[in-house]
């Protein structure tokens, strides 16, 4: 009887980065700025990739991919951020707050299985270079692409789809900046173990999976590299895998940290450092880590400003 007399909850509350009304200005200003240049920085690289024809190449492929779900990351989040830092009013509604769920879950699965596919790229460039044409086909690298972009898809569809399950109507007051998942397990009303247990054995999977595959590529990338007598080549091979593998340790530390372990993870305010990180610092950094030392976008770069 008491639950029927309780009023669900139509809408959540979130509450931001910090409750110091002075701070919302300058923060507003700050992340206004990280996330157009983010957004300048993927979406300039995707369109460099398609405008040049010597990018055309598997690698550079699977690298606008990624700038493109970085984009979608950073663009679930942020907006809603940067309106809330100008608002009283820090109401998102429970259709909002799942759509904002989907993209974003979708888009940073989908960054773990694209993080694969550029480390199985690189070794086979670097391991099999005679027979890196043939087996990087055009029609194997857009489906792998595909793959990625589904498995993202489908995994975000059950996350969000369980959350139907979960009722709420004590609070509505999510202590976050952005309608995290866990945070919502905080203030349901229903027993959330079973969304919890499925969170933890998703993420464990796909992230230990995706990165041991990707620690093992590399392990027989550097095997490969060290066996090559070209001096050149071997520069040219390891400052492209380092920074692939800077963009690996980068992501996957913080996702770990928030969804492998979330039930001994971090205090909350290390939560959102951990989140910030991988929902907005991230996708500002990949393409300068992945450009700055890349000779070929480099030089891309410059016919482009030459015509």
């Amino acid at each position: 009887m008491t639950e029927e007399n309780e009023t669900l909850v139509a809408e959540f509350v979130l509450m931001g980065l910090t409750g110091h009304p002075e701070l919302q200005i300058p923060l507003f200003l700050g992340f206004l700025m990280i996330y157009l240049t983010t957004m300048v920085g993927n979406l300039g690289l995707i369109g460099l990739i398609c405008k040049d024809p010597h990018l055309h190449t598997p690698m550079y492929l699977f690298l606008g991919s990624l700038a493109f779900a970085d984009a979608c990351t950073s663009s679930s989040v942020t907006p809603k951020m940067l309106m809330n830092f100008l608002s009283k009013n820090h109401v998102i509604s429970i259709f909002d707050c799942m759509v904002q769920l989907y993209f974003f879950g979708s888009s940073a699965t989908t960054e773990c299985f694209l993080l694969v596919v550029m480390a199985y790229d690189r070794y086979v460039a670097i391991c099999n270079p005679l027979l890196y044409p043939v087996v990087m086909s055009k029609s194997l690298c857009t489906q792998l692409i595909g793959v990625s972009y589904a498995i993202g898809f489908v995994h975000s569809v059950i996350h969000v789809t369980l959350l139907f399950r979960l009722t709420f109507w004590r609070s509505n007051i999510i202590q976050y900046f952005y309608c995290e998942i866990l945070q919502l397990f905080k203030i349901s009303c229903t027993d959330p173990t079973i969304n919890a247990f499925l969170i933890l054995v998703f993420s464990a999977f796909i992230q230990v999976l995706t990165f041991m595959a990707i620690i093992v590529s590399y392990t027989c990338v550097l095997f490969a590299i060290l066996k090559n007598n070209s001096e050149k080549g071997r520069s040219k091979a390891f400052s492209t895998c380092s920074a692939h593998l800077l963009s690996v340790s980068l992501f996957y530390g913080t996702l770990f940290f928030m969804y492998v372990r979330p039930g001994s993870g971090p205090a909350e305010n290390q939560d959102k450092m951990y989140s910030l990180f991988y929902t907005i610092i991230i996708p500002l950094l990949n393409p300068f880590i992945y450009s700055l030392r890349n000779r070929e976008v480099s030089g891309a770069l410059r016919r482009l400003m030459k015509k």
